[in-house]
């Protein structure tokens, strides 16, 4: 195994956080949507994507935003080629609950099923953007385990809550 230097680090994690953050805003939105029951397919497909494309764009602002209030210039194009690279690479996160979903529209299935699953499938993808980050850090598999368990018992939390403010 290959020793990171310290912008090696950086920029993964720059990826993982911002699938992480694009993953639990998905969670929250097919989860919101899966509770207010009697949602059509593209209706759904349209909610999440502009929730995605809205929270892609925000995150994508906010690193410009940052990065001028830390370095007082503007990135470079190398710089801002990382910003798009990083923001816009966490669709590949969420890329599933879009699969369901389209194809609850083409009636394979029930939209009602299809959010269910793509609840399921963030939750996954949360523990395994997690196992992504942990598995080459220096840490004991108990510390390991523990992160992705706080990281699932995150997901959990995030569906209670919304379990309670639809339910």
């Amino acid at each position: 195994m290959r020793t990171r230097t310290a912008p090696d680090r950086h920029e993964r994690a720059d990826r993982l956080k911002e699938r992480i953050y694009l993953t639990f805003a998905a969670l929250a939105v097919v989860l919101a949507l899966a509770t207010h029951g009697q949602v059509e397919a593209g209706e759904a497909l349209r909610t999440l994507a502009v929730t995605v494309f809205g929270t892609l764009l925000a995150v994508f602002t906010a690193d410009l935003i940052s990065h001028l209030v830390v370095h007082e210039r503007f990135m470079t194009a190398a710089e801002f080629r990382h910003a798009v690279v990083t923001t816009f690479g966490a669709l590949g996160a969420v890329a599933l609950p879009f699969i369901l979903l389209a194809t609850s529209a083409w009636e394979w299935w029930s939209v009602e099923s299809a959010l269910r699953w793509a609840a399921v499938a963030l939750v996954a993808a949360l523990v395994g953007i997690g196992f992504l980050a942990v598995r080459r850090i220096s840490l004991s598999w108990q510390v390991r385990l523990l992160v992705l368990g706080g990281e699932a018992v995150l997901a959990l939390a995030v569906i209670g809550l919304q379990v309670l403010a639809h339910g």
